[in-house]
């Protein structure tokens, strides 16, 4: 019990192994923490693209996306090194018929499982199926399908497929290195580990209301702002979003075929108040206005290369017509700068600051709308970028639609279910022509010599006569409803024959006085009756 004990060292770990191979170590990425971005998604805002472009490392973004980021930033949402918007490629995918990117040499739809390049002279995108036997193998470097000359470090690795095995089969045939997966991985992106956004001017400003952070609450925490509001008077904001929506009110006009739903949610929800009567919902107003929109509206810009006679569908998109319209009377568009015209493409008119009379024309990038706030697309499957002349909205996403719009030189037909059409050119195209053959700088898009609209005359207002004819409607129908409340029956008494008008119930005296009576034979009459007698007849 008393001879010392002898610990052998491999009965222990020494902090050097517990720290590099036992427990103490962890790699960087694990690999369950790889996330793979699927091959058709924006590296920043990890949505579907719709304008890809990528570095020249492969790292693809959408335009909408990374040209605020670096506007704000200068910087590579993926890796963090600097990045500067002309060093972007834009690529060209190729779609089938059936809307999906595709091989445009072997007609092979990509996947996830795909192995995808670009050519960065040309921007065109291809499996890598097709470059390695057409062009790599015959050792003839020009595009596929334009037969422009590149060189093989031009070749960009997109989208790649690989396991720890066989990353070394593909060394040297790709010049940018294919097992470097960390341009795929979403856990290591820059932005992700940093938590970094470039938000929306519109989103900037709906953060500053408390509410906009206020998700999801119970009642007991409603109850309790609820009434916190009722007393406090600082933010009317949020004390508003606390109110309890006022009932529309429903008339001829605008009620639905449809109940409002508060008997059912009443019977199955105790947090409502009991409701046992069934009412109408109430249409929108929009709804019910645009109803009466059956005419096409009719506008003239007058430009400094000309006049251009516009036709607006009104009557298929009347939100946006209506928006057009509205701005025009107001004089919102004049002075404004065409700003970026493409020839064979499309010449955009948007406001600028500089141009703007007053400050609340310019609250952000894209202007506003009439009603001041972003409004929904219209899409319509007889209305499409088909043709020259065709006035589309343009925007920064699905429903952002404010006061930008373009005048298209030429079909565009892949712009459809992105862009609401809302009109067309149909007089005046020598304008538009002389507006395409304005030179313009190949970077920016932005035409060397000024494209000026001066102001706009509004020749047909279909709304105006939409709002008319409504009006009409209501007091029509208000005095239908007049007529029929004046005509209801009068009650003169209680119980039986209460609508029965006294005075002309009552006989005049002339008649009671004139003739004999024959009440009295009646009566006797009436009375020698002995019904059936002792039945000694039968």
């Amino acid at each position: 019990s008393s001879s010392p004990v002898f610990i052998s060292p491999s009965r222990y770990i020494t902090c050097t192994e517990y720290t590099n191979f036992y427990g103490g170590k962890r790699a960087e990425i694990p690999q369950g923490n790889f996330r793979r971005l699927p091959f058709d998604h924006c590296s920043l805002s990890l949505q579907p693209f719709e304008y890809p472009v990528c570095t020249e490392e492969g790292v693809v973004f959408d335009l909408l996306s990374i040209v605020p980021w670096i506007k704000k930033y200068g910087t590579n949402p993926a890796t963090g090194e600097k990045l500067e918007a002309k060093s972007l490629i834009k690529l060209n995918f190729s779609k089938n018929n059936d809307g999906k990117y595709h091989c445009p040499v072997m007609f092979n739809v990509f996947t996830n499982n795909s192995h995808i390049v670009a050519n960065r002279v040309t921007g065109n995108v291809f499996s890598f199926e097709a470059v390695e036997q057409l062009n790599i193998k015959t050792k003839s470097f020009k595009d596929l399908l334009t037969d422009e000359p590149f060189a093989r470090k031009d070749i960009i690795t997109l989208y790649i497929i690989y396991t720890f095995f066989t990353f070394f089969i593909f060394t040297g045939i790709i010049p940018h290195d294919p097992t470097n997966l960390d341009k795929f991985n979403v856990s290591d992106f820059f932005h992700v580990k940093n938590n970094m956004k470039c938000l929306d001017p519109d989103e900037e400003k709906a953060k500053q209301d408390p509410a906009y952070h206020l998700k999801t609450t119970n009642l007991e925490t409603r109850e309790t702002l609820a009434e916190l509001y009722k007393d406090y008077k600082g933010d009317q904001l949020l004390a508003s979003t606390m109110k309890e929506p006022e009932a529309k009110k429903t008339d001829k006009l605008n009620a639905a075929h449809y109940s409002t739903g508060r008997v059912s949610a009443s019977f199955t929800s105790t947090a409502m108040t009991p409701a046992t009567t069934h009412e109408a919902d109430a249409i929108s107003d929009d709804a019910v206005r645009y109803q009466y929109v059956k005419k096409k509206g009719y506008v003239r810009l007058h430009t400094n290369k000309g006049d251009l006679n516009i036709e607006l569908h009104c009557d298929k998109v009347p939100k946006a017509g209506e928006n057009f319209i509205r701005l025009c009377k107001k004089g919102y568009y004049d002075g404004t700068i065409f700003h970026r015209s493409i020839r064979n493409f499309m010449v955009g008119a948007f406001l600028r600051p500089c141009l703007s009379k007053t400050a609340e024309a310019v609250k952000a990038s894209g202007g506003e709308s009439f009603w001041g706030k972003p409004f929904k697309d219209e899409f319509r499957p007889n209305l499409s970028h088909a043709g020259r002349g065709v006035l589309s909205m343009a925007n920064s996403g699905p429903n952002t639609n404010k006061s930008q719009f373009f005048i298209t030189f030429r079909s565009c037909t892949y712009l459809d279910r992105k862009h609401t059409v809302f009109g067309r050119v149909v007089g005046g195209f020598e304008a538009l022509t002389a507006m395409e053959n304005v030179e313009s700088d190949p970077k920016t898009d932005k035409p060397k010599a000024e494209i000026k609209l001066i102001s706009t005359s509004v020749f047909v207002d279909p709304y105006e006569e939409a709002d008319a004819q409504q009006e009409e409607e209501k007091q029509q129908a208000s005095r239908v409803l007049k007529r029929a409340e004046e005509e209801q029956p009068r009650a003169f008494r209680a119980g039986v024959g209460k609508y029965i008008n006294p005075a002309t119930a009552k006989r005049p005296a002339a008649e009671d006085d004139g003739g004999p009576s024959t009440s009295g034979a009646a009566l006797k009459k009436a009375k020698g009756r002995s019904g059936f007698g002792d039945f000694s007849s039968w």
